[in-house]
């Protein structure tokens, strides 16, 4: 267990930085987002700390194999807790003794009191139930009892100024700031409360985190100082958008890091898109490992508009990143997605061999691993799946006729690539056509696709027989 204090954090203190995540659900992109900035400033500091902090306080949302589901998050974007950087997990919960105590000191300082009223109450003396609380109970000298909630008496002048990295150093009047609640009707603390004596106990120097956090942050400064403590230097990160420029929902949008993940989105490509949104290193620069990144970042560079959350360039990042693959290293990536439930094809009719004989080819042409599956496919299944849309395209006119003198040159080709390109290129000259027409019919008949690997490699893996068949499937299929 470890000892609870309430200290002041010094100048000389090393940086400190926290993620805080609630265990409610997948890994949210932006809350990677927001956990690579912070490691970011943690590595490049002299001693500096990454302090994981599970918010757990919310107990009929939280489920402990999310938890586990941050973690496993975390270490896949390199966040590990063997780096002597990182510290933690610690849990809110586990605090609740030093921050009822927290509680307690304030009032027994006179910068909190005790309050009874209830919404209805307040816009009951207001006239609208929008109307933030009105100070009622102030001075009405109430003791702590059940069912009376225990609020902060927020200056009546002056304004709270918040040193911010990234937005400057808005201020805030304290006139603007209701007497908030700090502590709930039953003695339990409410966020705000908890999220600072963690954050106090913990020597958290700089606080880094989404702007939607913003406007309670003069509060827990308030709060801060009422207790004794230094404040954070603070950093509120731009919103992530999507393409209509609306904040990523997860009721809207594809937004769990596990999903893209699962997509075949490699680690180091997220972990280089994601630095990258608010926040540029510069020289039209992009494509760059983590500890470049993390050389190069600064957190006051970061921008305060909005972030767009580009699936296609996120996708060419990673196309970038698999190309840059030593092959074997890229065979192994893509192992997941040739098996089930990704495979549509049996154990037995996967083929080892004609896989690597294509891997380098399928290299060139995937953005992601998950595409591996529909680019080889034709290799193991006994039939092509065919795309509608590519067999209107490819099967127009003669096609029929082409295939069949396609099918009479081929039964007696020379089964290599080159010579293939070669005779479909010959055939298709005796119809009128350059090899980009000339082939699709073939392609098509053969993969079930217009698009894919190149197609005389891929037929000399296929095999002659194969080929056959499946041209003459085709035929027949043309002819019904």
């Amino acid at each position: 267990m470890r000892t609870i204090r309430l200290e002041p954090v010094t100048s000389s203190t090393s940086v400190r930085v926290r993620f805080a995540p609630s265990p409610t659900g997948m890994f949210h992109v932006g809350g990677a987002r927001s956990a690579l900035f912070n490691w970011a400033v943690a590595k490049q500091s002299d001693g500096g700390v990454f302090v994981l902090r599970i918010e757990d306080t919310d107990a009929s949302r939280n489920q402990p194999e999310w938890v586990d589901g941050i973690l496993s998050a975390m270490e896949s974007l390199g966040i590990t807790a063997s780096d002597p950087a990182f510290e933690g997990p610690y849990y809110q919960s586990e605090n609740a003794g030093l921050q009822k105590e927290a509680a307690a000191k304030l009032y027994a300082e006179g910068r909190a009191y005790y309050c009874d009223c209830t919404r209805d109450d307040v816009a009951a003396r207001t006239g609208n139930a929008q109307t933030g609380y009105d100070g009622h109970c102030r001075d009405r000298g109430l003791e702590q009892a059940e069912g009376r909630a225990l609020r902060f008496r927020t200056p009546d002048d002056g304004e709270t100024q918040v040193i911010d990295l990234i937005r400057g150093n808005p201020s805030f009047p304290n006139a603007t700031l209701e007497d908030f609640v700090i502590a709930r009707g039953n003695g339990s603390p409410v966020f705000l409360l908890a999220n600072v004596v963690d954050d106090v106990d913990e020597k958290i120097t700089h606080v880094i985190r989404g702007e939607e956090h913003l406007p309670n942050t003069p509060k827990q400064q308030l709060l801060w100082e009422a207790l004794g403590a230094t404040p954070p230097t603070w950093a509120h990160l731009p919103v992530i958008v999507n393409e209509k420029r609306q904040k990523l929902s997860k009721r809207r949008d594809k937004v769990a890091l596990e999903d893209y993940l699962a997509d075949g989105v490699l680690p180091a490509a997220m972990v280089n898109y994601l630095m990258l949104l608010g926040w540029a290193p510069g020289n039209d620069e992009e494509i760059l490992p983590f500890d470049e990144l993390v050389r190069r970042f600064r957190i006051e560079d970061v921008n305060s508009s909005s972030a767009f959350f580009d699936l296609k360039k996120l996708t060419a990042f990673n196309g970038e990143y698999i190309r840059a693959l030593p092959l074997d290293e890229f065979k192994t990536a893509c192992a997941p997605y040739l098996t089930a439930p990704h495979a549509p094809w049996t154990p037995e009719q996967f083929d080892a061999a004609a896989f690597d004989a294509v891997a380098e080819l399928a290299q060139t042409r995937v953005a992601l691993l998950g595409e591996i599956t529909g680019n080889v496919d034709f290799l193991f299944l006994d039939e092509p799946v065919f795309d509608q849309d590519s067999w209107d395209k490819a099967m127009k006119g003669d096609a029929a006729a082409l295939l069949a003198d396609m099918r009479a040159a081929l039964a007696d080709a020379t089964w290599e690539a080159e010579p293939l390109k070669e005779l479909v290129t010959a055939v298709g000259e005796k119809h009128g056509l350059k090899l980009g027409k000339a082939q699709a019919p073939v392609r098509v008949a053969v993969t079930g696709r217009r698009i894919g690997l190149p197609l005389f490699e891929s037929l000399e893996v296929l095999g002659r027989e194969r080929t056959l068949a499946r041209v003459d499937a085709a035929i027949v299929r043309l002819g019904a």
